[in-house]
């Protein structure tokens, strides 16, 4: 199944068109993006047989596909590929931040730039389906609505900033974590572990990679998380990024106004969001 947003409606995607699910279905389930996991399980088995008619409308409308979450973890170093081009030790435990919620955005929707030091991060997203708590590894899936894909932008100098790293204040600027197009359920994949994910930079191909090398798998991610907090319907999890961001590469590559940046992940669609000079962004270095 692949949902998405349109005019703020909940929608069932087939192909290259969308139906709004509400009239679709006379009304059984809502139109309200926030009842999304209110109905999930039986959406999922009505979608599963349902041949649903009605306006088709448009892709290019898609808008953030899910609720706003109550939680939003993130991962850091979890790709062997970015773990080398960081120099680092590969983590023997997953290495958790938060975005705050504020930050998150639509596949369409611009990024502005609060300074000359952003960066991009191209990830895969968990949606969280059911309440999650002290859930096995070999459960884990089972929890999960679906996935998307993200970008996890970050403010290099903010988030490297004192004594210890601020990764969720660098990473928490206002459209700094577009995502989507679409929530694809787990079983729309051949295997939901291994999926290709990319970005290209005005055309420039960046980042490209397979989640299949992350370090700790989602089942892990989800098994570790929920052992210290429960997780909640909606919540996300970016999962984290493979090589060729932008601070590591020689010389540094960081964006700036004008620059599109597009993302995708096999099965799930393209995010393009477009670049722009933030109220407080300066061509002179700080």
């Amino acid at each position: 199944m692949r949902i998405g947003v349109i005019d703020n409606r909940l929608v069932l995607v087939d192909g290259e068109s969308a139906v709004d699910i509400e009239r679709a279905s006379n009304g059984r389930f809502p139109a309200a993006p926030e009842r999304l996991f209110d109905v999930w399980d039986t959406l999922v088995e009505w979608a599963a047989t349902a041949e649903p008619r009605g306006e088709q409308l448009p892709l290019d409308r898609l808008q953030f596909p899910i609720p706003l979450p109550r939680q939003v973890f993130a991962v850091g170093a979890n790709y062997r590929e970015h773990v080398e081009e960081a120099k680092v030790a590969l983590p023997e435990a997953p290495l958790i931040f938060t975005k705050f919620p504020s930050c998150l955005s639509g596949p369409r929707d611009t990024i502005p730039l609060p300074s000359r030091h952003v960066d991009w991060e191209v990830e895969l997203v968990v949606v969280m389906g059911q309440r999650a708590e002290r859930v096995a590894e070999r459960d884990a899936w089972r929890h999960v609505a679906g996935l998307t894909v993200g970008q996890d932008i970050s403010e290099r100098a903010v988030q490297m900033a004192g004594p210890a790293p601020q990764f969720s204040m660098g990473k928490s600027f206002p459209g700094f974590g577009p995502m989507g197009p679409l929530l694809v359920t787990p079983d729309a994949f051949d295997d939901p572990d291994d999926v290709e994910i990319g970005c290209t930079l005005n055309g420039r191909v960046m980042q490209k990679s397979r989640t299949s090398t992350m370090v700790h798998s989602v089942a892990e991610l989800i098994a570790r998380l929920s052992a210290v907090c429960p997780l909640l319907p909606g919540d996300v999890i970016f999962t984290g990024t493979p090589g060729g961001v932008g601070a590591l590469r020689d010389p540094k590559v960081f964006l700036k106004p004008g620059d599109t940046l597009v993302s995708w992940a096999t099965g799930i669609g393209e995010l393009t969001n477009t670049v722009t000079a933030g109220p407080d962004y300066s061509d002179e270095d700080k």
